[in-house]
Formats: structure tokens, sequence, C-alpha cells
């Protein structure tokens, strides 16, 4: 190695178990913390099923044609519905 050249290895980090327990305590009380949206739609689809979810949450990306990439696009763009989402997913799972 020639004087005055610094050669460096770069390894990929990935998360640690410290570095998951501080993004944990982040938002202790948010029991939402972590979770995607695609996440907490799936899981509600899973659950109740489109038809009942459609009830439970009145639009029509539920009701009329529902599929995953349809709702998330609207509920993206919507904030009152995303509220909802995540309302009955609370009540649902916690």
């Amino acid at each position: 190695m020639p004087d005055g050249e610094i050669f460096c290895i770069l390894f990929p980090v990935t998360n640690t178990a410290t570095e998951e327990k501080l993004m944990t305590r982040e938002q202790p009380n948010n029991p939402l913390h972590g979770l995607t949206l695609e996440k907490i739609l799936t899981q509600l689809v899973d659950h109740y099923g489109w038809t009942i979810l459609a009830c439970e949450i009145d639009i029509n990306c539920f009701k009329n044609d529902p599929s995953i990439k349809s709702s998330l696009k609207f509920l993206r763009k919507t904030d009152w519905a995303r509220a909802k989402v995540e309302k009955l997913y609370i009540s649902t799972f916690s």
C-alpha cells in the first residue's frame, strides 16, 4: 500500500436489536408505529373481507370492484378515509 493512501472497506448496515428498540421507544403509545398503510389494509381485508369492510367504512373504493391498489391510492389522498381505516384497525387488533 503506498504511503498516504487510505483504503476503506464498507460493510452493509442492518438494523441491530438496539436500533429496533430505539425505533419502538420513539412512539411507544402509537399502535400503528411501524405499520404501512398497505399492511393495515391487507390485514383488515383478510380479517373482514371487502363486503364487511365496505359496511364498516362506507367508501366506494371498498364497494365497487375493490382492490388493495385502488384503495391505497384513494386512502393516501383522502385523510378522513385513512383515519377511519386506521381507527378500525386499532379497534379490531388492539
